[in-house]
């Protein structure tokens, strides 16, 4: 009888039948299906940080605000020049003024846009990836050439963006070692409630000759399964919630929030949430079951 302790019909006659007869397997979905969101709006904003970073840190926008359209066109050329000959520049690329025309439309319409208005010239450059990061000096030398000139960083102006989505980062791996937690606790629930049920059946088994370690091994196996159906049902429910706002997020067209999105590896890391859901399930019992019974004796 010991060596038939593991067997499917020694489990249904020790603990309740159905593995989803009881609550703890849906307390495990539901603390499965937070833990997916979370950790997937954590992984989408780490994808999201490279992507935006590996774009923009390293661009630069020149900027030549003057009224006098000929001042204007000799200090964007004068430019261009400069920002062509610095090693510390790997690309540079005037932006049309067409495109410019395309990018104002929403905020002064079309009649706003009159050939009298000024438009400003904009000059978008790329630094060289192995070349000198003086900025100061490349920004002093642009001045100098194009007196309207005015130089963005883009790396500065995202710097306050990279520090609000390393610190939500930071939380969603908080809260997700916070769900683990729970959902150990609700395992060392399941798993003295069960033992307290089932207190007679313990004696009798061991005074067959069964072992705690025997007796947790069923406990845990058990429990392990039901925690893997409630971590798979809660997998499944967030899958459906991140793929349908991932099409809302796609369909408003923005560039940034485009960026938001789970990579390949990241979903094999969700995908492995269950599974570790279930192993966290399974070490619970047998540490909880192994020291109940140590307490019985």
């Amino acid at each position: 009888m010991i060596g038939t302790l593991g067997a499917a019909p020694a489990e249904r006659r020790l603990l309740p039948e159905g593995r989803v007869a009881g609550p703890m397997p849906w307390v495990i979905a539901i603390m499965m299906f937070l833990t997916v969101l979370t950790a997937a709006g954590g992984l989408a904003m780490r994808h999201a940080a490279r992507a935006i970073g590996a774009d923009l840190a390293d661009r630069i926008t020149v900027q030549i605000v003057e009224a006098d359209p000929v001042a204007r066109e000799r200090q964007a050329q004068a430019a261009l020049a400069l920002l062509r000959r610095d090693p510390a520049v790997g690309s540079v690329s005037r932006v049309p003024a067409d495109e410019m025309k395309t990018l104002l439309a929403p905020w002064l319409g079309d009649g706003g846009l009159e050939d009298e208005l000024p438009l400003p010239v904009l000059i978008d450059a790329v630094l060289a990836g192995d070349g000198p990061r003086d900025l100061a000096a490349l920004r002093s030398a642009v001045t100098v050439a194009a007196p309207a000139a005015r130089i963005d960083e883009h790396g500065q102006a995202l710097a306050p963006l990279a520090g609000l989505i390393s610190a939500l980062k930071w939380l969603a791996l908080a809260v997700v070692l916070l769900m683990a937690t729970a959902s150990a606790a609700a395992v060392m629930l399941a798993s003295r409630a069960a033992l307290d049920t089932h207190r007679a059946a313990i004696d009798v088994m061991h005074l067959l000759g069964a072992t705690d370690v025997q007796i947790a091994r069923l406990f845990q196996r058990r429990l392990a399964l039901d925690a893997l159906f409630g971590g798979l049902v809660g997998f499944t429910a967030a899958t459906i919630v991140i793929l349908l706002i991932g099409r809302r997020v796609g369909s408003l067209g923005s560039e940034l929030l485009g960026s938001v999105s789970l990579p390949p590896l990241a979903w094999l890391l969700l995908l492995a949430l269950p599974w570790f859901g279930a192993g966290i399930a399974m070490l619970a019992a047998r540490y909880t079951v192994l020291a109940a019974l140590r307490r019985i004796l």
